[in-house]
Formats: C-alpha cells, sequence, structure tokens
C-alpha cells in the first residue's frame, strides 16, 4: 500500500498550480488539486485575461474617432456594457472550462473546495475529508489590498470590476501601479470621469522614467485627473447616493464608484501553515529556496502567494520548474533576471531589462538611446498624441542591457526585443538589422 494517498497535493489551481499539477502527474505522479473557487486563478478568471478584453473594447472608443479621419462614416456609436461584460464573463467561463479539462486529462484529481494543511503530510478539505500526501504545494496566489479606512467596504476592487451592472458617471482610482492605471483607462474610454489618486507623486514606480512620464502626460491630456500626495481618510455615502471621499491634502470629492488598485497581498491566512512550521517573510508572504521548497522540507510554494514576481509568466515556469526538479529528474530553477513586463494602459507601455537610472547607478557607463515620434496613424487621426523607444546600453561594450516602450501595440513589440536583450545582443546587432518599412516597430533599429 502506498504511505501516502498522493505524491503531490496542490492547495490553488492558478496558472502556477495547474502548470505544476500537470507536469508532475506527466511524469507518474499522483496528483490531487485543491481550489475553492474556480480553476483558472485571479489571470483567467479575474484579472490579465478579462481585463485585456476590456482594453481590446476601450480601444474602439477611439479608434471608431479616427476611423472618420480615414474616410469611414460611422455614425453615432453607442457602448453597450452589458454586452461586453457579459461576452468577457463567457469567454472566462469557456477557459475555466478548458483548465478544467487539462487537469483531467493529464489524471489530476481535482476538488472543488477549500483546503486546509492540518498535519504534516495532512490536508483536510472543507467537506472534512482528510488526504495525505508526500509534498504540498501552496499556489493560492494573492488578492486585492483594501486600505483599513473608514468606509473602505462601499469601494470595489478589480475582481469586482468586472462584474460591475453599470459604467460609473464618476470612479475615483486608489493606487498608482499596473491596476490603477490600466483600468483609469478602460473606464475613461467607456465614458467615466476618472481620477486617480495616490500616496506619493509616482507612478507605476520601477518603470522607467521617461515612460512614466509619457503616461502621465498623455493620461492628462486625455483628461483623467490626478491627486498626488493623497491618502484615504474616510468614504461616506451622502444623501443622493454618490461616495464622497476626503483625503489628506486635498478637498474631498463625490464620486459614483471607488476601485482599489492599492498593491496585491499574498493568500495565507487559514491555510494552516502555521501548525506545521512553514515561515512567512516580513511581507507575509511563504518564505521559499531557489528550488520554491518552504522551511518545511516536503512543502513547497509558487506564484504570488512567495511574493517574488508577481506575474502569471513567472508563477508558470516555477510550477515548472518545481515539477521538473521533484518528479522529473530535471532539476532547475527560474532565472528570474530580465523579465519583460507591459502595462496595459492607454497607450500601452512595456519595458525589459535595467532602467537608465538602475544601469546607471550599476554601469556607471551608460549609452542612451532614443526614438520620440509620432505614429503614422495618429498622424492622419490628427492625434497629438507621441510614442517614446528606449534603449540603455553597457557604454563600455555596447549591450543592451535595457530596452522601455511607449506607444501602440508596445507589449507585443517589446516580446521580440525582449529576447535581443535576453540573449545579450549589443546596440551594433540591432543597427545591423534592416528595418521593416513602415513599422512603428523599426525604430528599434534606427535609435539615435
Amino acid at each position: 500500500m502506498p504511505e501516502f494517498d498522493y505524491d503531490l497535493f496542490t492547495i490553488g489551481a492558478g496558472s502556477g498550480g495547474v502548470r505544476a499539477s500537470r507536469v508532475a502527474a506527466s511524469y507518474g505522479a499522483r496528483v490531487a488539486v485543491a481550489e475553492e473557487h474556480r480553476v483558472g486563478g485571479t489571470c483567467v478568471i479575474r484579472g490579465c485575461v478579462p481585463k485585456k478584453m476590456l482594453v481590446y473594447g476601450a480601444h474602439f472608443a477611439e479608434d471608431l474617432e479616427d476611423a472618420r479621419h480615414f474616410g469611414w462614416d460611422v455614425g453615432n456609436c453607442t457602448f453597450d456594457w452589458i454586452k461586453l461584460r457579459d461576452n468577457v464573463l463567457s469567454d472566462v467561463d469557456r477557459l475555466n472550462g478548458l483548465y478544467t479539462k487539462t487537469l483531467e486529462n493529464a489524471g489530476v484529481e481535482i476538488f472543488n473546495e477549500r483546503a486546509t494543511i492540518t498535519g504534516p503530510h495532512e490536508i483536510t478539505l472543507a467537506s472534512g475529508e482528510k488526504k495525505t500526501a508526500g509534498r504540498i504545494l501552496v499556489a493560492t496566489g494573492a488578492r486585492p489590498h483594501v486600505p483599513s479606512c473608514p468606509g473602505h467596504e462601499l469601494g470595489i476592487t478589480s475582481n469586482e470590476a468586472f462584474h460591475l451592472d453599470a459604467i460609473p458617471r464618476r470612479v475615483l482610482i486608489a493606487g498608482a501601479g499596473y491596476i490603477a492605471n490600466e483600468f483609469a483607462g478602460i473606464f475613461h474610454q467607456f465614458g467615466s470621469k476618472v481620477t486617480l489618486i495616490n500616496r506619493s507623486d509616482q507612478l507605476l514606480r520601477g518603470y522607467d522614467e521617461s515612460l512614466r512620464d509619457r503616461l502621465l502626460q498623455i493620461s492628462i491630456m486625455k483628461g483623467i485627473d490626478f491627486r498626488f500626495h493623497a491618502e484615504f481618510q474616510s468614504i461616506e455615502k451622502t444623501d443622493e447616493g454618490c461616495l464622497r471621499v476626503s483625503m489628506t491634502g486635498h478637498e474631498p470629492i463625490d464620486v459614483d464608484c471607488v476601485l482599489f488598485a492599492t498593491g496585491r497581498v499574498p493568500n495565507v491566512e487559514g491555510l494552516g501553515l502555521e501548525t506545521v512550521g512553514v515561515e512567512l517573510d516580513e511581507k507575509n508572504a511563504v518564505r521559499v529556496d531557489e528550488n520554491s521548497r518552504s522551511s518545511v522540507e516536503h512543502i513547497y510554494a509558487i506564484g504570488d502567494v512567495t511574493n517574488r514576481v508577481q506575474l502569471t509568466p513567472v508563477a508558470i515556469r516555477e510550477g515548472q520548474a518545481f515539477a521538473d526538479t521533484v518528479f522529473g529528474n530535471n532539476p532547475h530553477t527560474v532565472d528570474y533576471s530580465c523579465i519583460p513586463s507591459a502595462v496595459f494602459s492607454h497607450p500601452p507601455l512595456a519595458s525589459v531589462g535595467l532602467t537608465e537610472a538602475e544601469a546607471r547607478n550599476t554601469l556607471g557607463s551608460v549609452a542612451v538611446y532614443e526614438s520620440d515620434f509620432r505614429p503614422m496613424k495618429n498622424v492622419v487621426a490628427h492625434r497629438n498624441e507621441r510614442s517614446l523607444y528606449k534603449m540603455i546600453c553597457d557604454g563600455q561594450t555596447g549591450k543592451v542591457v535595457g530596452m522601455h516602450m511607449i506607444g501602440p501595440d508596445a507589449p507585443e513589440i517589446l516580446q521580440a526585443a525582449a529576447v535581443a536583450v535576453k540573449a545579450g545582443l549589443t546596440k551594433a546587432d540591432f543597427d545591423a538589422t534592416v528595418a521593416i518599412h513602415p513599422t512603428m516597430a523599426e525604430e528599434m533599429v534606427l535609435l539615435k
């Protein structure tokens, strides 16, 4: 008889947990997954995927306006939020089914309920049923942080934004990270009056300063308001039914919706981690080594619950590395250097490698190449919005150590550039590449 019910029990069926479980099962491991919400996790169910669909919908607002300058008579257009919302949620249902089928086809047993670690190798399901496993993988992700000001329960997070019954006429978004800026662009294009507040005066901390400044300029030009050095004091419902938000440093503002986008916190509560001695770090995330192993030898953790790099593709690689190492006799670790990322703001921006400031602090000798241009489409559409591409190079070797861009389709363009940066190519390699003309991407090989 086997010593345990399973070789691996995964708690959480997001992108990382699904990949780890599926791959472990392909190596012959007996695997089970417990998921208390829906298979697919934050990215598929209430994050990247449905949000990108809303971004696509939002882009039509300007595309339809620009179409008139290209000779199209589009008439008076109206927007149906309910139709978009329901189409997006329908596709989320489809993806949930696909992820579930992927696990089932791999032979993974799925428990659609909460699981808690109740012993060194014991997991107790919400139904009361107990299971044992040789190894346990915690892949429970993270959730939106909600400030603890009076009236915070009147606000929503990105989780609820996908289920609104109507687009709010006035919305206040708290935060300055990628979620805040993405929803600011989405709601603005759908017709909301958007105000974004932040405790500091910086957007998108960690991105290159030139891109952050450009996004702020464009956002203000579009009509999005910003209130910096502002912290919540209270939110209260007025007699007229709107929300009055009081904050430090500014006058109160009346809005119809408050969206909190003030960071994410690891989902570690109530998992029983403390009962078996799993250590948490100073940010209340599971502390792990380079192999995703916790302080308990047979318990591992991957993805946002570890708060290493909170990106879906990173969680997937962590899940793959875990399964390969533990069950596939192919030990390897995740390389966290040179990870590309994007913000699907309006316009989007994308980045890989060192920012200019980081390069100057670490390399000393730095060469910076830029292209500040107006895309051809914007010229014909009488739109003054300008794109910015930026290349950061080691001043001694010419090696490209960072690429940063803001403008239409920047994330699509940067993915290919990220391969070049990861491969250690030089500015001369870019210069030696023939441009595809006329494109925006050709600016990458024409930088001055």
